[in-house]
C-alpha cells in the first residue's frame, strides 16, 4: 500500500465525481493547481489545513476520503468474493441474481 498514491487517486476520483476540474477544485481548496496535481499523483501529501479544506469542499467525512478498498484490482476482488462464497451454491446463486439485477 502506498498511502500517498491511494490518497491522491481517491481525491481525484471524488473531485471528478462532483464534476470539479482541477482548476476549479484547487481554487476552492485554496491551493495551486500544480500542488493539487502533485497530491493526486501521489508525489506529495497535503497539509492538515488543506486536508480540512478538501473534506469541506467535497462535503465528506474523513473515513470516506481514506476508504481505498474499492480501488483493489479485479483479480483481488474476485478472490475475495470467492473466499466469502466458499463454493456455497446457494450463496453463489444469490450473488448471481444480484449482479444480474444490477447489470440489467
Amino acid at each position: 500500500m502506498d498511502l500517498k498514491k491511494d490518497f491522491g487517486k481517491r481525491v481525484k476520483e471524488l473531485r471528478k465525481k462532483r464534476n470539479f476540474s482541477q482548476e476549479k477544485f484547487s481554487e476552492l481548496v485554496d491551493i495551486g493547481q500544480n500542488t493539487l496535481s502533485y497530491i493526486e499523483t501521489g508525489k506529495n501529501f497535503c497539509t492538515a489545513e488543506t486536508l480540512e479544506k478538501i473534506l469541506s469542499t467535497l462535503d465528506i467525512e474523513p473515513n470516506e476520503l481514506f476508504s481505498f478498498n474499492h480501488m483493489e484490482s479485479n483479480e483481488n476482488l474476485l478472490e475475495a468474493i470467492n473466499s466469502m462464497l466458499k463454493n456455497n451454491p446457494e450463496k453463489i446463486r444469490e450473488v448471481y441474481r444480484i449482479v444480474r439485477a444490477i447489470i440489467n
